[in-house]
């Protein structure tokens, strides 16, 4: 038998000072059996980190939503489609190989990648080259430990707030609170 995913709930209030966004989200996230709780929350302060594209790219008429995530590879770990199925932003979190990134790219107005893992400079030197051509296409490091401060922060129903200035985000909770201070790598 199958193991299922579990669910989480977070409520997230955004107040990305940067691009002038704020706002309150209500999400869903289902967390995969082979996922853990570090992946999980990248992906959820990858959302917070874009979610400023919902103004910027839909004027507020869009959708941004997680995905399948690790059930589906073809999906996206959060998207955002605008209300003609235009997916604007496209969020891989993770080490994800050339060609699937490539065909993301094709369908989507921007690819972001977050890499996140110890392994991600061993990753990217490897896969800088191919992915050189992609102009649609960004990467971003979050540094190991600050990845592994967001894992403490996980609850099954979690209030967090989301702070965003000169580029780092601030995620605060129940459990304390984590700085993530991503690089930009492409």
């Amino acid at each position: 038998m199958a193991l299922k995913s579990t669910i989480f709930k977070a409520g997230l209030s955004i107040a990305d000072i940067d691009h002038g966004y704020y706002a309150d989200h209500d999400l869903v996230l289902a967390r995969h059996p082979s996922e853990t709780d570090e992946r999980m929350m990248v992906r959820l302060a990858a959302l917070a980190l874009q979610a400023h594209g919902l103004q910027e790219r839909c004027q507020g008429d869009g959708q941004l939503a997680f995905g399948a995530g690790l059930s589906d590879p073809e999906d996206p770990d959060v998207s955002l489609t605008d209300f003609t199925g235009r997916k604007r932003l496209w969020i891989e979190v993770g080490q994800p190989e050339d060609k699937p990134l490539a065909k993301a790219c094709s369908k989507a107005d921007l690819v972001v990648v977050y890499a996140f893992h110890p392994a991600a400079e061993v990753w990217w030197r490897g896969i800088e080259g191919k992915l050189a051509r992609l102009d649609r296409l960004e990467i971003w490091r979050i540094p190991a430990q600050e990845a592994q401060a967001l894992a403490r922060l996980a609850e099954r129903s979690m209030q967090l707030q989301a702070t965003i200035q000169d580029g780092a985000l601030t995620l605060s909770g129940a459990h304390g609170s984590a700085l993530i201070e991503p690089q930009r790598w492409k």
